[in-house]
């Protein structure tokens, strides 16, 4: 089963993760890739992964590539929102883009953050 890890994280998070793999792999240790997008905040997080995006992406998985115009039906909205939707999720690369239509090439979505007293962290 193949997951996406979305995570909030500091830069510095992110370099040290990078520097880790490096290190890992300079040593001659296999680091498994794992597939990631980083946030920086749970705002930036929640605009992008809003409800009715999510609901696009629970729509393309297992589905293989589906035309715009079949992911709005099955999300019973319009195709120009669905589209605005669609583009923004491909930017953040959320989802990927086909000649014959877009795709979530996972099973699913792991969320790993953690939330402290009027933040997220």
């Amino acid at each position: 089963m193949t997951s996406l890890t979305i995570r909030l994280s500091t830069m510095d998070d992110m370099k040290a993760r990078f520097v880790a793999a490096g290190n890992s792999a300079l040593s001659g240790k296999a680091t498994e890739a794992t597939p990631s997008i980083e946030f920086s905040s749970y705002d930036d997080l929640h605009r992008i992964l809003a409800p009715l995006r999510l609901n696009i992406v629970r729509s393309l998985v297992g589905q293989g590539p589906l035309a715009i115009r079949e992911v709005a039906r099955r999300v019973g909205r319009d195709v120009q929102a669905v589209h605005r939707d669609v583009t923004t999720l491909v930017n953040a690369g959320i989802i990927d883009r086909h000649e014959s239509g877009v795709t979530f090439p996972y099973d699913n979505i792991h969320f790993e953050f953690d939330m402290q007293a009027g933040k997220a962290a």
